[in-house]
């Protein structure tokens, strides 16, 4: 285990029972009249939005939302549309559903509620709907974005966010290895960006389940505070 995450662990570790849960349950409109359902952690104005993966839902997200906000982040966890109490049209789909109306709209919440700037982290479909939010918004609406296991369904050249993508080197669906189709996306993707590849076949939010879990977290941390 890394000493940034032994320090990490201290700090949760110590901080009141209180402090640890998710601070604020919310829900807040999409731009297509969707409603999404999300849980606050922490204060700050640099804040998080993380992005569940298909087998996920917000509540997932606990672990690494109670690390994030103990360095000083505000975080925001939500479910997507079809998920938990949180709906909108094509809630029925979740491959076609416009998932990216639902983390543009939880920006914007973090937005109209003081963060100065907004990362987020999404992973497997939800890096999807993340890298397309980034691709539909506003230029500095998202200042960078974590895929885990992903990459946006667009094409990657029209990020306007600066991009991390974390893959397992055999991850693979039932089409065979992701890591192909997500080292093509990156490749378009503009500069800033990296490409970090790690042993192993857990796929996306899985990656916290297993021994690269601290390594993840160290690289998260390090890119959403570089200058």
């Amino acid at each position: 285990m890394s000493r940034f995450t032994n320090v990490l662990i201290l700090l949760v570790a110590l901080l009141p029972e209180h402090q640890l849960q998710a601070q604020q349950h919310v829900s807040f409109a999409t731009e297509d009249g969707g409603k999404i359902c999300a849980d606050v952690y922490g204060k700050g104005k640099r804040a998080v939005v993380l992005a569940h993966g298909g087998r996920f839902t917000k509540e997932s997200w606990r672990p690494q939302a109670e690390v994030l906000a103990a360095k000083g982040f505000k975080i925001i966890a939500f479910d997507f549309r079809g998920f938990g109490c949180s709906t909108g049209p094509g809630d029925k789909d979740m491959f076609t559903a416009p998932m990216a109306n639902d983390v543009l709209a939880a920006v914007h919440y973090l937005k109209k509620h003081g963060a100065q700037t907004v990362f987020a982290i999404g992973g497997s479909f939800g890096g999807a709907a993340t890298g397309d939010a980034s691709i539909q918004s506003k230029p500095g609406e998202i200042d960078r974005i974590v895929f885990l296991g992903a990459a946006p369904n667009l094409p990657a050249d029209q990020l306007k966010s600066r991009a991390l993508f974390i893959v397992a080197r055999d991850d693979a669906n039932g089409d065979g290895p992701r890591l192909p189709g997500i080292r093509a996306q990156y490749l378009k993707a503009p500069e800033p960006k990296e490409l970090i590849v790690l042993d192993g076949d857990a796929h996306a939010q899985f990656l916290f389940q297993t021994d690269q879990a601290d390594r993840v977290m160290d690289e998260i941390y390090r890119f959403l505070s570089a200058p």
